[in-house]
């Protein structure tokens, strides 16, 4: 069965970076395109970024755009999301994600 297992989150001060990663395994990993979604404390699903399963092409969401680099290793079946300049409006629960499954997600808070 498909599983998604992210970890690396945590507390970290505004302007700091964090890295996140997803191990996949249920599924071929490297012919999937892969997703970071999170929510925040009362509110919906937000999408963060994709790549192509290849890793040639990734897109981001204009409130991260310039500041998180979403990355893979197709031979370790392991998705990353490095999130640098990080500001309070990023605390959320951050989710691995692919077409119709998703993890049980990672806690990111950014507090002072």
């Amino acid at each position: 069965q498909v599983q998604l297992v992210e970890s690396g989150g945590g507390l970290v001060q505004p302007g700091g970076s964090l890295r996140l990663s997803c191990v996949a395994s249920g599924f071929t990993f490297r012919s999937s395109y892969m997703n970071w979604v999170r929510q925040a404390p009362g509110k919906g699903l937000e999408w963060v970024s994709s790549i192509y399963p290849d890793g040639s092409k990734s897109t981001y969401a204009d409130s991260v755009k310039g500041r998180f680099t979403i990355t893979r290793d197709n031979a370790k079946n392991t998705l990353y999301l490095q999130m640098n300049s990080l500001k309070s409006e990023d605390t959320a629960v951050y989710y691995c994600a692919k077409a119709g499954y998703r993890g049980q997600g990672t806690q990111v808070t950014v507090s002072s």
